[in-house]
């Protein structure tokens, strides 16, 4: 089922987006339909590659309350040790 909707843009935002869906030969349409396909479900959660992932909880600190000055000299001495 299609349902049609308006867009009020201004002049120069529309010959962009008609200029840019021209390039992918698209039509204007298909253009914002594939723009808005790709908009994530907010009730999913984004799949991380595995990269990503393994950097999940890196900033996480050891203690909950972990002194500023603290987590800085923490951050030199890891800089010290692995630059030795």
């Amino acid at each position: 089922m299609q349902t049609e909707i308006v867009l009020y843009l201004n002049n120069e935002l529309l010959e962009k987006a008609q200029r840019w869906a021209k390039s992918q030969h698209l039509s204007f349409n298909d253009a914002i339909a594939s723009l808005l396909e790709q908009l994530p479900d907010p009730e999913q959660h984004p799949i991380l590659s595995p990269w990503t992932q393994s950097l999940v909880g890196v900033l996480k600190l050891e203690e909950e309350n972990l002194h500023e000055d603290t987590l800085h000299e923490k951050y030199l001495d890891y800089l010290e040790e692995k630059y030795q």
